[in-house]
Order: C-alpha cells, then structure tokens, then sequence
C-alpha cells in the first residue's frame, strides 16, 4: 500500500460488498469472482489471473479466501490471502510522520488505510496528545510507548458517527484527561472534560499549544485544532477533496449554515499557510508521496469544489441533496460514543464494516 508495489486482488465476496467497499492501492489489479461461483473449481478464472504478479485473495472474514487460495494452490499457482480478511483490513494502522514542530515536538499521522479513518499524535518532551483515536487503543497506546512518551491528553474533535472512537478508553487506561465538545456531549454517560472555544491544551515544556475553535457544521459540536501554528486538525468539517456532511444526526437543514460559515468565515480567517490534517480521507489517490494526507489551507480553497460555491443556495443543494449513503450503524455507533451501550468486541468490528461516508459525495 504505502510501497506503492504492484499486486493483483482477487475478491470473493459479493459483487454488492465489494462495490461498496475494497482493498485500494496505486498499482492494485482487481478481479471480483464471489466465492459461491468457484465452489466447484478454479478453472474457469485461471485464464484471468497474472502469472508474474503476485496474488492476493480476499473475503470477508479469511474462510473462503482460504479455501480459494487451496485451490489456486493446487493449480499450480503461487497464492496468498489475507489473514482476517476485510475485517482485519479495517483495523490496520500505519502510523506516518507528518513533520517537526517548530517549537520541538513532532506530530504523527495514524493512517486506517481499510477505513479510512485519520488519528493523531502530537509529542512533546515525553508528553503526546492524541486526537480522534479509534478503537484499536493498543495501536496508540504501544506507539508511544515506543518513541518514550506519556499520553496525557486525549481529544476527540465531534461525536463519531462511521467508527468508534477509543478516545475514553485510551484516557482510562493512561490515566490522560479526555476532552469532548459539550455541544456534542449532551446525552454522553460519562465524564470528560470540556472542550470550549479557545480551549489550549499543553504539552511538554516547550509549550506547544493545541488552539481549539468552535467549528461547527459536521455536528453542532464539531471542534477544530491549530497545533503549533503549523497545522490544523479540520476534524469532519473539510477534507483534502470535499468536505464535512451535516446529516449524521438528522440535522442537514438546520446545520447547513454552520458549515458554510466555519468553511467560509471561520477558516477563511486563518493563516493560508497552515496545513489542513482531516479526520477522514476518501480515495487512495489523497495520499501523499509519503504516505500522510494533508495539504495547505491556500491549496485547498484553490481545488476544493466544496470551498468555492459562492452562491448560498446552490451550497445548500449540494450539502443536502448531494449526499452518499449513510455510514453502516451509524446510529448505534453514536451510541456506544456516547457511552449508551457497549457491544462486544465483534459486535464492534461488524458495526464498522465498510467504508467511511462522513463527506458530502
């Protein structure tokens, strides 16, 4: 994936799953055969596959894959597949360096690349922050562990409505403060602590300051972050090729306005020279030469379509007119962020299952 190596993907699941939801890469070849049409032999896709490229056989949870793979085997063929299958897919973090701090520190980029899911790390003399975790707390936990540093801050910028945040998890096990939006947090069973306009929270003794703003749209909580004067954390509110959906909590009508005027007034007020770290990224192709995602604010109100409707009425169509399915159990994932229920691990995995929907198509 981040290699950039050539690799050709036979899907065996569903032709519906897998149109919704598949392995992508630069230089990946797919070829979608549901499993149930290879139940009695290979050899009618034979033909089909590379015999100088490596193979990579591909379902749901790994038992047909596995079984597909035997056979492939048993043609004559040198064949993987993936242990896990998407599931496991969906759980992988590649943590990324995005840069240096000025003041000291670094901040890192945790890449679910199956999801599509952003977290980060910001570290400073053995203190780090962590913002938007997922659910594979271990991951972030062990990740600073190994660079020597103490979490001591936990932030999640909005209520997640596509993934389950591990942010409170992460804050119990490490002991570090968790912070939420109060707007977001109303019916959460919880504690936590507020996280309000203005908000500085301080890492390290070189003082790098984590800047919160109120940038509502996305959810009426939706909080963004300037770290260092170098980078801003947009949350959900503006991805690298689009930005924020309203409607995750029914609110697309009422919440339109709030995103048009923290795109158009509260960022446009910004330094342009910051570079914008999302929440979220859509398609492979928002990938860096590096493997982060991120580019500069000015960039981005130069290429963004989302950031270029000067007519307020044809924003309000697109925002809530122009929008692509809702993410799979979303609400059942705003639940269990809100505290309300707390489904087994598997369960987790299952309400997570496939791609992440929180921008406007």
């Amino acid at each position: 994936m981040f290699n950039k190596e050539k690799l050709f993907i036979l899907d065996v699941r569903n032709q519906s799953e897998y149109n919704d939801w598949k392995i992508e890469g630069e230089n990946f070849t797919h070829l979608n055969v549901p499993y149930f049409e290879l139940l009695d032999g290979v050899d009618g896709i034979l033909d089909k596959l590379p015999s100088n490229q490596d193979i990579l056989v591909v379902c749901a949870k790994e038992g047909s894959s596995a079984m597909v793979a035997d056979m492939l085997s048993e043609a004559g063929l040198d064949i993987s597949y993936l242990k896990g299958g998407m599931k496991a897919w969906s759980e992988h973090l590649e943590p990324v360096k995005v840069g240096d701090l000025k003041d000291g520190g670094q901040m890192y980029q945790f890449v679910r690349i199956g999801k599509g899911c952003l977290s980060y790390m910001v570290v400073s003399d053995g203190e780090a922050a962590l913002i938007d975790a997922t659910r594979m707390t271990d991951v972030f936990i062990n990740f600073a562990d190994s660079i020597g540093a103490k979490i001591t801050h936990v932030l999640d910028t909005h209520l997640h409505a596509d993934h389950i945040s591990g942010g409170r998890q992460i804050a119990e096990k490490t002991g570090a403060t968790y912070w939420l939006p109060p707007k977001d947090a109303t019916e959460v069973t919880f504690a936590y602590e507020p996280l309000e306009d203005e908000n500085d929270v301080t890492i390290g003794h070189t003082t790098i300051n984590i800047h919160a703003f109120y940038s509502p749209g996305h959810t009426i909580g939706s909080t963004s972050f300037v770290v260092g004067e170098q980078f801003l954390l947009s949350g959900d509110i503006l991805f690298i090729n689009s930005i924020g959906r309203p409607d995750l909590a029914g609110k697309a009508e009422d919440w339109v306005s709030d995103l048009r005027e923290t795109l158009y007034s509260r960022y446009k007020a910004l330094s342009d020279e910051l570079i914008v770290l999302p929440a979220h990224f859509m398609t492979i192709d928002e990938l860096n030469d590096n493997g982060t995602v991120g580019k500069k604010l000015k960039t981005l109100f130069a290429q963004n379509h989302g950031l270029n409707i000067a007519d307020e009425d044809e924003f309000r169509k697109m925002v809530t007119e122009n929008l692509p399915p809702q993410p799979n159990a979303y609400q059942e994932i705003r639940q269990t962020n809100m505290g309300k229920m707390n489904p087994e691990e598997e369960k987790q995995r299952e309400m997570e299952i496939g791609p992440n929907r929180c921008a406007v198509s």
